[in-house]
């Protein structure tokens, strides 16, 4: 079996006296969505933040391609190849949708402090951010406002920037948040394109979204892992239906 691209051991992160992550150990691998689904409240979003680095765990361990990155700042595990998208859009919408691939893929040159040269002369940036836009659809939309576009490609534009970074892992958190029927489901097909080449983990509420993408399913429940499998089985167990998913899980019959 394939090495995890980035697993957790016994991580926690208190609050004071309060467990907000509680005792975690999971794994990540490439070509698999891992969904992390739970009531609010539950840790899902503490235990994003401590993968990207913006929490620094009270006790236990995360490794990324098997070397300890717990404790290290948010831009050095961001230059190691975590990819992070958050619940609220995270643009740059005055500047075109290319210049925020640009700013996005120039975070990966060796040094940023670099005045003397156009930004546009670094040839290696401009293609990354193009490839970027044309792996989520957005090529057309290149020179244009990102303030113009709509939601959902707004939320195409944070994936894309993302992706312009190189990232060996995309940890998305609720990317179909305010999406219409339409934009969700091309958000679907498009974190469905992107799988074979990454790791991902992902947060949402859209129980059908999450039932169509996950390969693996984890349910948190007060900063614990309730319980951990494929998604059939976390579908059909009666712990998770009752603290989780409840009633409502009848409409995914």
């Amino acid at each position: 079996m394939a090495e995890a691209v980035l697993r957790t051991e016994h991580l926690s992160k208190h609050f004071g006296g309060l467990a907000a992550v509680d005792n975690v150990s999971l794994e990540f691998f490439t070509d698999q969505i891992h969904a992390v689904i739970g009531p609010n409240g539950a840790g899902k979003t503490t235990l994003t933040n401590l993968l990207s680095g913006e929490l620094i765990c009270t006790s236990g361990s995360i490794y990324l391609d098997g070397a300890d990155i717990a404790g290290l700042s948010a831009d050095r595990i961001s230059q190691r190849g975590v990819g992070r998208s958050y619940q609220k859009t995270n643009i740059f919408l005055p500047f075109s949708v290319f210049e925020n691939c640009r700013i996005a893929a120039q975070s990966r040159l060796n040094s940023s402090m670099r005045f003397i040269r156009r930004a546009l002369a670094y040839r290696e940036v401009v293609r990354e951010a193009e490839r970027a836009l044309e792996e989520v659809g957005l090529e057309d939309r290149a020179q244009v406002p990102a303030a113009s576009l709509s939601h959902g490609e707004q939320r195409q534009l944070e994936i894309a920037m993302t992706l312009a970074t190189r990232p060996r892992i995309l940890l998305l958190d609720e990317p179909l948040a305010g999406m219409g029927g339409e934009e969700s489901a091309h958000m679907v097909e498009l974190l469905q394109k992107l799988k074979p080449a990454h790791a991902m983990l992902l947060v949402e509420h859209d129980m059908d979204a999450v039932f169509a993408l996950a390969d693996r399913l984890t349910v948190m429940v007060d900063g614990r892992v309730l319980e951990s499998g494929p998604p059939e089985a976390i579908r059909a167990s009666a712990a998770v239906q009752e603290a989780y998913l409840g009633a409502d899980e009848e409409s995914h019959q």
